[in-house]
């Protein structure tokens, strides 16, 4: 029995061949329709999430399964002060494999100590958020061809941002990735990033607090919220919270095929006016989330590919 907890569970090898059944999926969708029959998902979400539980539970739908949980603490025995540990213990006895949110880092990891069935991370505070990830490695190799060869420029807030943290760590597995890295000084990548994970193995990579000085090079501009209450004053906020404004005029520095990526929620890092730029592929990441959440309950409950 395997869990995903960390992008780095799986082997770049293991993490190509689940990218290309999400592929598959994605072209031949009716004939997943059923391989999950009699299979249930339970989604035990500590906090509140609209993409990631959503999208969990359309994944299992599309794929003849069932779905049951709860989104929020307080409509769990949590609120009771029960413990992660008796939960999975519990939710073990009802389903075939868990979707986790928590808001402590390190949840999901104990929860996967306890559990007789695979256990998935759906984000764990400010620490790792491995389906996202997934989802954006499928959306860059769907739209780039490739995985390898590319300067992936991170911008906003890369501080508290897992999902930065999270792609960093799977990205630097492949040949000839660069990362610049766009923040305000407040914001910018934990030390256990820049010295842990990029410097360890010997990626390029550069930090800046100018988006538009960044623009021209990049392949991918992934952005992220700038959040009032990750500063120490608001006079910093207001000084810094246009530059990381991403609109039409600053597309104008970027290459034609770039492609802009966001997690969401959007709130105004992003102009509405970019939303029909072609270059703009934040929309077709939610969708190819869908396949590459299928792909992996497929995967972690040993369900075999279709005909």
């Amino acid at each position: 029995m395997r869990h995903m907890l960390n992008p780095l569970d799986f082997s770049v090898e293991e993490i190509d061949q689940l990218l290309a059944l999400a592929s598959d999926i994605e072209q031949n969708f009716p004939k997943y329709a059923h391989v999950c029959n009699g299979k249930k998902l339970a989604t035990l979400f500590y906090e509140p999430s609209t993409r990631t539980r959503l999208s969990f539970e359309s994944a299992m739908l599309n794929l003849g399964g069932n779905v049951l949980g709860f989104s929020s603490a307080d409509s769990s025995s949590a609120s009771k002060g029960e413990s992660v540990s008796d939960t999975i213990r519990v939710i073990s006895c009802y389903a075939d494999i868990v979707a986790m949110r928590h808001p402590k880092e390190g949840a999901p990891l104990v929860a996967s100590m306890k559990s007789r069935i695979p256990v998935i991370n759906a984000g764990d505070g400010g620490h790792q958020h491995p389906t996202q990830t997934l989802t954006d490695m499928m959306t860059i190799r769907s739209l780039k061809g490739r995985l390898d060869n590319l300067t992936i420029g991170l911008c906003g807030d890369l501080k508290f941002g897992r999902t930065v943290h999270s792609l960093i760590e799977a990205m630097v597995r492949y040949p000839n990735v660069r990362f610049v890295l766009i923040s305000p000084d407040e914001l910018k990548v934990p030390e256990y990033i820049r010295d842990d994970v990029l410097r360890a193995n010997n990626i390029p990579f550069k930090e800046v607090n100018n988006l538009d000085e960044a623009m021209p090079e990049l392949d991918i501009l992934y952005m992220t919220r700038v959040q009032k209450e990750r500063f120490f004053n608001e006079e910093d906020y207001i000084r810094l919270k246009d530059c990381y404004i991403l609109t039409k005029e600053k597309l104008k520095l970027a290459k034609p095929d770039m492609y802009i990526l966001h997690p969401l929620p959007r709130v105004n890092e992003i102009s509405t006016e970019v939303d029909d730029d072609p270059r703009a592929a934040y929309f077709k990441q939610v969708q190819y989330g869908v396949y590459v959440r299928m792909a992996l309950i497929m995967t972690l409950l040993e369900v075999e590919k279709p005909c």
